[in-house]
């Protein structure tokens, strides 16, 4: 299995840090939060990695290099105009293995990578489908909540949905695990994005869709906001030996 990292946007809520740098590339825990993603894939067997960029990509370019230091290959694809996250996705198509995972780049976790991608495999049966990461949160109006039967096939997604219109707890986390078959129901050429269009309409149309939901004692943090950020630092400190979450002696 291969990766892609969504890490075009601009971080207009981190403002000013990301004035100067893109939102995965501010400091959480004395490393990059795109470092600690990245370090994390390494951990759980993913090797060829696809990173997005636009505002100020040089950063990441010139931090990552092509990936060797971090143990991956990197391939970049530049978006002169944001293209969206599926959009993003669907513009480096030829790249990915199946299945194959999105981690939206604001994203830090240490959860089982490998135990999602088991989930997702053990659902094959069920055709061309893909397996979400949700995890309970509180103000789910201000991501998009997800209600799914007891065997995980997700019957209900609303991205930013108004208050009163939340009927669960759950929420998409920015981690899912997708067939490579399903790329060809993602326009190409135009800004698209999972949340808004691209996961409602394959719910509609009939494409199974799952959750996995995120484990006690697993840690995930979106920390798209100044308060996520702030909760990010005080949080995810590093275990002994200064090595990633999750990561081994030997990596």
């Amino acid at each position: 299995m291969n990766a892609m990292i969504l890490a075009a946007g601009k971080g207009t809520r981190l403002h000013p840090l990301t004035e100067t740098l893109p939102k995965p590339m501010v400091p959480v825990a004395g490393r990059p939060v795109l470092e600690h993603i990245v370090r994390w894939l390494r951990v759980h067997g993913v090797r060829r990695v696809a990173i997005n960029l636009h505002h100020r990509g040089e950063a990441i370019r010139a931090h990552f290099g092509d990936g060797a230091r971090f143990g991956v290959a990197i391939r970049y694809s530049d978006e002169p105009e944001l293209l969206g996250t599926a959009g993003g996705v669907k513009r480096v198509e030829d790249f990915f293995e199946d299945p194959f995972a999105v981690v939206y780049g604001d994203v830090l976790t240490d959860l089982d990578l490998g135990a999602v991608e088991a989930a997702h495999r053990a659902s094959a049966a069920a055709g061309p489908h893909a397996t979400l990461v949700v995890d309970r949160r509180p103000g789910a109006a201000d991501v998009g909540f997800v209600e799914f039967a007891a065997d995980g096939r997700i019957r209900h997604f609303v991205e930013k949905p108004r208050p009163e219109d939340v009927r669960s707890p759950w929420v998409n986390s920015g981690i899912m695990i997708l067939d490579r078959a399903l790329l060809a129901r993602i326009p190409a050429g135009r800004f698209c994005d999972f949340g808004r269009e691209i996961l409602p309409s394959w719910l509609a149309a009939g494409v199974p869709l799952f959750a996995w939901t995120l484990p006690a004692g697993a840690r995930l943090i979106d920390m798209g906001t100044p308060e996520k950020y702030a909760q990010a630092n005080r949080e995810w400190a590093e275990p002994a030996g200064g090595r990633a979450r999750g990561e081994s002696v030997t990596a």
